[in-house]
């Protein structure tokens, strides 16, 4: 089928019967052995996991199963005209086996791979074969009315024609006619819905890319309203607390200059009240700037920051940390106050007498926090509370937060971000 660029309707013509067939034929010829294949490996290699075999050959057998898809990509747009985008995450470089087969496990584009060889060796080897069968099949209609009916004394079926003499082979012939003309229409439009239904399969669900871009709006949104409000916190802080004691200073140290000649002791009390309150203005200040960053975070990394953090609680608080190294910052930064707003909660709320800390990096890239106390339980994320802020703010980062909670407790948050 050709495709007139200008006016944009198809005319089907003998020469793109006969292409569509010999494509059609060829895809079927490749597709059946090379799907099976394909699934057939990814079964045997991923039931090997468990024995440590499949760590070793998954990522192997899964990079030629993508390597087969994008072949069919190609295909498809090349002889179709059907674009069919490949969307794999990337993986690290110089991941070890552990880590590049469950990252291309964890990938979804993997799984929309593996369920495409089934279909691809079914009903895509169908609708690649029909074209060719469809162009052949009345070849040897025309041949039986030729005479190659008397090869056959016992008589023979041409689809649903018997076959015992001329006349009727002729009504053989006739059948291949009309299968001929629906060939002349049907061909390449079987072709065509053999790669639509390879993009149908392959292709990246629009629904999870809407609902992603959706999640990600909503996340922005948070991170510049969670901006704005620590914004004004600061300045509410600043305000209220070290720049009123520093007025405050300032009016004593005019008041001591005039007091100086005239009341000598009254000069010395307005500045040992001026030194206490400068002080106090320093630590004010001091606590802000922990509360935007804490130095020990920024020093030492995460993992002391949260030791820090535990050894000013009120309750039995053990860290555990097992961090190759560091993150980023931003994610730091994040997974810090996201762990100490939970430590907040579990001292207010939970009554509980002993909490324990879990931080590690997972296998795939992804840093993982665990808080559990032995309280009451009965935790939950609602609008408005310190787990909803938590969930905001992880949200920025792509994180996840899950709460375990039930009555009489114990209460376990666990909070998930990306991190190389």
């Amino acid at each position: 089928m050709t495709i007139d660029k200008k006016s944009g309707n198809g005319r089907t013509n003998g020469r793109g019967i006969g292409l569509a067939a010999v494509r059609g034929l060829a895809l079927a010829l490749v597709s059946l052995p090379g799907a099976v294949l394909c699934f057939t490996l990814s079964l045997v290699s991923m039931a090997l996991i468990p024995i440590g075999i499949g760590l070793l050959t998954t990522p192997y057998v899964l990079l030629g199963v993508r390597a087969f898809a994008n072949w069919r990509r190609v295909l498809a747009s090349e002889w179709g005209g059907v674009r069919i985008p490949p969307a794999y995450r990337p993986l690290p470089r110089g991941a070890n086996p552990w880590t590049r087969t469950f990252g291309m496990l964890r990938d979804p584009a993997t799984w929309r791979d593996l369920r495409w060889l089934p279909v691809d060796m079914t009903a895509g080897f169908l609708t690649a074969l029909l074209p060719a069968a469809l162009l052949l099949y009345p070849l040897e209609g025309f041949a039986i009315a030729a005479g190659l009916w008397r090869v056959f004394p016992d008589g023979y079926w041409y689809g649903f024609v018997p076959v015992t003499g001329q006349v009727s082979a002729l009504g053989a012939a006739a059948l291949g006619l009309v299968i001929l003309l629906f060939a002349h229409f049907l061909t390449p439009r079987l072709l065509d819905a053999h790669f639509r239904l390879t993009r149908a399969v392959l292709g990246s669900n629009q629904r999870e890319l809407a609902e992603r871009v959706r999640v990600l709006t909503e996340t922005r949104r948070d991170a510049v309203d969670s901006s704005a409000a620590e914004l004004r916190r600061i300045e509410r802080d600043l305000h209220d607390g070290a720049q009123a004691r520093l007025v405050a200073v300032g009016m004593d140290l005019g008041t001591i200059e005039a007091l100086l000649d005239k009341d000598p002791a009254k000069a010395k009390e307005l500045i040992a009240q001026a030194r206490t309150s400068s002080v106090e203005a320093l630590a004010e200040l001091r606590e802000l700037v922990r509360g935007i960053h804490p130095p020990v975070l920024a020093e030492r990394g995460l993992g002391d920051a949260v030791r820090a953090l535990a050894l000013r609680l009120p309750v039995a608080t053990e860290v555990n940390v097992d961090l190759p190294g560091r993150a980023e910052a931003p994610v730091e930064s994040a997974v810090y106050f996201a762990v100490s707003e939970v430590l907040t909660n579990a001292v207010k709320h939970s009554g509980a007498d002993r909490i324990w800390v879990d931080l590690h990096h997972e296998d795939g890239g992804r840093l993982r926090a665990t808080v559990t106390d032995n309280g009451k339980g009965g935790a939950v994320i609602e609008a408005g509370s310190g787990l909803a802020g938590v969930e905001r703010r992880l949200g920025t980062f792509d994180g996840v937060l899950a709460v375990s909670s039930p009555a009489g407790g114990p209460t376990m948050v666990t909070m998930e971000i990306p991190c190389a």
